[in-house]
């Protein structure tokens, strides 16, 4: 089982669209793994984040599996709803997994503990991520077109950042601010 956990992080992390046309990494233990990876790369983010910043690890774990549920909404809403290819008919299970193993490179960031190269490990597995999630929405949604695949992502991710600047935009204004005269 713990073989099958790796093998799945290594093959995402190798970019292999062969990982996402696998039923058998789809079974069952399929939504724990993509879990565990989300998870995963929630709290590798907070370790790389804490060479410059103090972040929370359990909330960033939280957060991880929050974004994870976002991210296949959007996908599955965007992908298989708006704008599906013909051959487009899969489950929202299986989107949310293939979102998952997607986010294997983000434990990258388990070894940004130098800080002079935290921010570009994070730049770099953060696009690392997005190619992974064009490849698992090509080969999940059977799209023909990997320009099809991209517009999905990035149309996703722009309706994730405006919803994310919005939430905290609003909490910002809701802070307590004193004029100091």
């Amino acid at each position: 089982m713990f073989a099958q956990f790796l093998n799945i992080i290594a093959r995402s992390i190798k970019l292999d669209k062969s990982l996402y046309k696998d039923n058998k990494y789809f079974g069952e233990a399929g939504i724990y793994f993509a879990g565990l990876v989300m998870i995963l790369d929630g709290v590798a983010g907070a370790v790389a984040a804490n060479t410059i910043i103090k972040t929370a690890i359990g909330m960033s774990g939280l957060t991880a599996i929050i974004t994870w549920f976002i991210w296949a909404i959007f996908i599955f809403v965007i992908g298989v709803k708006l704008f599906p290819d013909k051959e487009t008919k899969v489950s929202f299970k299986k989107i949310l997994i293939g979102v998952g193993y997607a986010h294997s490179p983000g434990l990258i960031r388990f070894f940004a503990v130098v800080p002079e190269l935290v921010i570009p490990i994070i730049f770099i597995t953060q696009f690392w991520i997005f190619a992974s999630l064009i490849i698992a929405t090509k080969q999940i949604l059977n799209l023909k077109s990997n320009f099809k695949s991209f517009g999905i992502i990035f149309l996703s991710f722009l309706i994730i950042a405006f919803l994310s600047i919005s939430f905290v935009m609003s909490r910002m204004e809701a802070m307590p601010i004193s004029n100091i005269s």
